[in-house]
C-alpha cells in the first residue's frame, strides 16, 4: 500500500515538473498556519507543507499525509472507501471497514499482524505462537483481543462458544439461551429466559500500579426474564446496592447513597439520591419528570419542554428536536452549544475563564461552516455538506471539502494575513500588512500590490516554484 502510493506520488510530481501550468497553478503562504500550499485547477490537486507535515491530494480520489518526525503516514482513496494509517509501528488499512489489515505491538511488546473480512474471517499472526489465531465465523475458530473480549472460541456458533474477559470465562450453548460462567470466587449459570443465577465473593487484588484494590462481589438472580430480578451488587464495598423487581408491578433499588422505586413500570418512579443531593419524580419516564435539590433541578414534559441544571451542567429543549441547548461549566472550561433540528444549525462556544480566550464554531447544514480558534484565527466555508455532521474529521476536510466549498475565507489576526477563494480559485486573493495578491479567471490575470505600487500579469506561463 505504501509503495503504491509513493509510486503514484513520484510519477505525478515528475509530470508536474515538466508541465508549465502557469495560469492554472497557485502557490501561496498559509493563512492559519506556517507553511505553503500549491493548488492546480481549482480543487483537482493541492500540495500543502506546514509544521513538518506534508499533504498532497487529488480530491476526492486520493490524499497522502506524512509527518516524518513522529513516523506518521496516512492515505485515503475515495474516503471512506479505502484508508491507510500508520503511527510508528502501528498500522491499519481498511476497505470500507469490512476488509482490513492492521498490526502493531501488544501490551506484552509482541508484534501481531491482523487480517479481517468482517464479520466472517478473523486472523492474527505473531512471532509468538500464543498470539496466533484464525476464525471463520460462524463455523469454527479462535479470536484473541477482538470484539471486546480477551479470547473467543467458536464451534458451529451459536451451538457453542467460549469467551474470556480478564478473569471471567463464559461457556455458551445455543447462545444466548444456556451459559456457564466461572472465575476467581465466581460461579454462574443461566437457562434464558427461564432462570439464571450468578454469585461472586468480594476479593482483594492489585492494580497496574501494584496497589491493593477491592473487587466487589455480587449475587444476581432472574426468573422469567425480564419480569423478576433480585440482585445484590457492590458486596463488600462501602455502597452495596440491592435491586429487586417484579415487572411491570414494581422495582426497588436500595443503597446507602441512593434509593429508587418504580410502580406500574414505567409510569411512576421516585428517586432519592443522597450522594448527589436531589429527589426526582418521573411519571412516566422519560416523558414527564421533575427533580429538586442541590445536585439537580429539572422540569421535563417531553417533547414539549425540558430544563435541567446541576453544579456543572445545564440542558434544556423546546419542542424536541426543534431547539436544544447545553452548557458545561467546569473551571476553566465554559462550553455552550445551541442546536436547531439537531444538525441543521449548531452554534458552539468554548471559553477559558482563566485567560478570557474563547473559540466558536457555527454550522448551518449544508450551507456553511465557520469557526474561530482561541488565538482569534477564523475560517469560513460556503457549502459544507459533511463538516457539520462529522466536525473535526480530517479525511473529510482533506478529500471532500475542496470539492464542494464554493467559497472560503481565512483570517489570522496574529500575522495580519487574510485570504479568500471563490469558485475553486476562479478568483483568489490574499493580503498581509505589507502587500496583497489576487488572481482572476483561474490565474490568467494576476495582480500584486505593495509599497512600490501595483503590478498586473496576464497569462503567466512560468512554472510554479514548488514544481521546479
Amino acid at each position: 500500500m505504501s509503495a503504491l502510493a509513493c509510486l503514484l506520488f513520484t510519477a505525478f510530481r515528475l509530470l508536474a515538473a515538466e508541465w508549465t501550468a502557469g495560469p492554472f497553478a497557485h502557490e501561496f503562504s498559509l493563512t492559519l498556519a506556517t507553511g505553503t500550499r500549491e493548488e492546480w485547477l481549482g480543487p483537482l490537486y493541492y500540495r500543502e507543507v506546514s509544521d513538518g507535515q506534508m499533504t498532497w491530494a487529488m480530491p476526492p480520489f486520493f490524499s497522502r499525509t506524512v509527518k516524518p518526525d513522529v513516523e506518521m503516514e496516512e492515505y485515503d482513496f475515495l474516503y471512506p472507501l479505502l484508508s491507510y494509517d500508520r503511527f510508528g509501528e502501528e498500522y491499519r488499512w481498511h476497505l470500507f471497514q469490512l476488509l482490513n489489515f492492521s498490526g502493531g505491538r501488544q501490551q506484552d511488546d509482541q508484534a501481531v499482524d491482523k487480517f479481517t473480512i468482517f464479520p466472517f474471517y478473523f486472523q492474527g499472526r505473531s512471532a509468538d505462537p500464543a498470539h496466533n489465531y484464525t476464525a471463520l465465523l460462524p463455523f469454527w475458530g479462535t479470536l484473541k483481543n477482538r470484539l471486546l473480549r480477551d479470547e473467543i472460541k467458536l464451534r458451529l456458533f451459536p451451538l457453542y462458544s467460549r469467551t474470556v474477559k480478564r478473569d471471567v470465562v463464559t461457556e455458551n450453548y445455543l447462545f444466548p439461551f444456556v451459559h456457564l460462567r466461572h472465575g476467581p470466587k465466581l460461579d454462574g449459570w443461566q437457562f434464558w429466559p427461564l432462570m439464571g443465577h450468578e454469585h461472586r465473593d468480594p476479593s482483594i487484588g492489585t492494580n497496574y500500579l501494584g496497589l491493593e484494590q477491592l473487587t466487589p462481589g455480587h449475587d444476581r438472580l432472574f426468573i422469567a426474564w425480564p419480569f423478576f430480578f433480585n440482585q445484590h451488587n457492590g458486596i463488600g464495598s462501602t455502597n452495596p446496592v440491592h435491586y429487586h423487581a417484579l415487572l411491570p408491578l414494581y422495582s426497588h433499588q436500595r443503597s446507602p447513597s441512593r434509593d429508587s422505586s418504580t410502580y406500574a413500570w414505567p409510569f411512576l418512579t421516585f428517586t432519592d439520591d443522597r450522594e448527589n443531593r436531589y429527589r426526582e419524580w418521573n411519571l412516566p419516564w422519560p416523558f414527564i419528570g421533575f427533580a429538586r435539590g442541590e445536585g439537580k433541578h429539572m422540569n421535563r414534559v417531553w417533547p414539549f419542554y425540558s430544563h435541567a441544571t446541576n453544579a456543572v451542567l445545564t440542558s434544556h429543549f423546546i419542542l424536541w428536536p426543534l431547539y436544544k441547548y447545553n452548557r458545561a461549566q467546569a473551571a476553566p472550561l465554559d462550553r455552550e452549544r445551541t442546536r436547531w433540528l439537531i444538525y441543521l444549525y449548531s452554534d458552539t462556544v468554548e471559553r477559558n475563564t482563566a485567560t478570557g480566550q474563547s473559540k466558536s464554531r457555527v454550522d448551518l447544514w449544508p450551507l456553511f461552516s465557520a469557526r474561530r480558534e482561541l488565538d482569534g484565527r477564523e475560517r469560513f466555508q460556503l457549502l459544507a455538506l459533511m463538516e457539520p455532521l462529522v466536525p473535526g474529521n480530517k479525511s473529510i476536510e482533506r478529500n471532500w471539502s475542496p470539492v464542494w466549498s464554493l467559497y472560503r475565507q481565512e483570517k489570522n489576526p496574529g500575522t495580519g494575513m487574510q485570504s479568500g477563494s471563490l469558485l475553486w480559485n476562479l478568483a483568489r486573493w490574499e493580503s498581509s500588512p505589507t502587500n496583497s495578491r489576487a488572481a482572476f479567471f483561474f490565474g490568467t490575470a494576476k495582480r500584486e500590490r505593495n509599497e512600490h505600487g501595483t503590478r498586473w500579469r496576464w497569462f503567466d506561463w512560468s512554472a510554479p516554484s514548488s514544481a521546479k
